[in-house]
């Protein structure tokens, strides 16, 4: 059930029951492209790009930006007050266009030919139809608006892995009266579907939502910020990589420190060679210009024997990912911090790594950038398999 942000005395409505960990059935493509939100689909690929080395992972990190600035929500003090700031929140989430936004965020993914991606803030937008009580009316769904985008290129991906985070309804004015808007956040692991198995393949997809949660009040009680994480097990060319992707906390630096730390209990812990995708807010180095980044977790990582396919091949260069305006028509770039990763330990090595979405010829035709991040891509050069030692 979708967690409800009341007004006045009205008490929130959460989600019940512990954080989960599900192994799922690979489903087919097709039907994942008919049922949003669906957890997976069988992915396989054969060989990398052209020119990559033999044995090479290319993975991309990728947050769509969810289309507004949350805030002016979290400040409401009282029903109207709230109703007036859901109002606004939308309303920045029509002006920031995802369908246009997706068509340059596919030529990201088909320029780059990634085996895998992990996104975030993959939302659904819903609203109530006039005379229902439910928000089921889907205004914009990111994953289908995307795989169709990336269909239309001749590129050929499916969810792997899903996990459902926040799912949050609030009320907004409209000509006719009040509507409801309904948030559904995800996190998505998108893999290549075109090409052989017997040379790429993923199996055991997992989906898992933090115990760590931040409790946010509004007005007549609070509602909680889940996070989550999705994971699968890739093998190329006979070398099997675990392949994570997250989106932690931001605004409660705390939470996010103990994220980190399921994190590494869990999905990354694991011999394999290992791969982490992400948004974590945690600033490169600990300093960030965004309050709330300045934490320990990316250092926690490298305590913990990742590496960072960025500065292993771009030490130099400090590869801001964060930073556009909340309405993305900022004429100037204003990425002012790194805080999207490409982590990776037991035997890979990072071959490349660069960014996607940074310059400001990626903007839309409208003059949008694409997302307030920039993406992050790396090759990774997988180790050898035990018979090749």
């Amino acid at each position: 059930m979708p967690e409800t942000i009341p007004i006045g005395g009205r008490q929130a409505r959460r989600s019940q029951g512990r954080p989960v960990r599900v192994r799922f059935t690979v489903l087919l493509a097709a039907l994942l492209l008919a049922t949003p939100g669906a957890a997976t689909a069988t992915a396989t690929a054969s060989t990398t790009a052209a020119g990559e080395p033999p044995a090479a992972l290319k993975v991309l990190t990728r947050n769509l930006y969810l289309g507004a600035d949350l805030s002016p929500i979290l400040a409401a003090t009282d029903g109207p007050s709230l109703v007036a700031a859901v109002t606004a929140v939308f309303a920045q989430v029509q002006a920031t266009d995802f369908p246009e936004r997706a068509k340059t965020l596919a030529e990201e993914i088909a320029d780059t030919d990634p085996h895998l991606v992990g996104l975030q803030e993959v939302e659904l937008w819903r609203s109530q139809r006039p005379g229902t009580t439910s928000a089921t009316h889907v205004e914009y769904d990111f994953l289908r608006i995307l795989l169709r985008e990336l269909a239309a290129r001749g590129k050929h991906y499916a969810p792997v892995a899903t996990v459902i985070n926040g799912d949050h309804v609030a009320p907004r004015s409209t000509p006719g009266g009040l509507q409801n808007i309904r948030l559904t956040d995800r996190d998505v692991l998108l893999a290549r579907t075109d090409l052989p198995g017997k040379s790429f393949s993923v199996a055991n997809p997992q989906e898992g939502r933090y115990q760590a949660r931040l409790a946010v009040p509004v007005p007549g009680g609070s509602f909680t910020l889940l996070r989550g994480w999705v994971a699968v097990d890739a093998t190329l060319r006979g070398r099997t990589t675990r392949v994570v992707s997250t989106h932690l906390e931001g605004a409660g630096p705390g939470i996010q420190v103990q994220q980190g730390g399921e994190l590494l209990a869990d999905p990354l812990n694991t011999p394999l060679p290992t791969v982490l995708l992400g948004d974590l807010n945690s600033a490169a180095g600990g300093v960030g210009a965004v309050p709330g980044t300045n934490t320990p977790t990316y250092a926690n990582l490298l305590a913990a024997g990742f590496r960072d396919a960025w500065t292993a091949t771009r030490p130099n260069q400090p590869g801001f990912t964060f930073g556009q305006a909340p309405g993305l028509r900022n004429p100037v770039s204003t990425l002012s911090q790194r805080i999207d990763y490409v982590l990776y330990r037991n035997g890979l090595k990072a071959l490349k790594a660069d960014r996607v979405g940074e310059e400001s010829t990626d903007r839309t035709p409208s003059g949008l950038w694409p997302s307030d991040h920039a993406g992050v891509w790396s090759v990774l050069k997988l180790p050898a398999p035990d018979r090749d030692r």
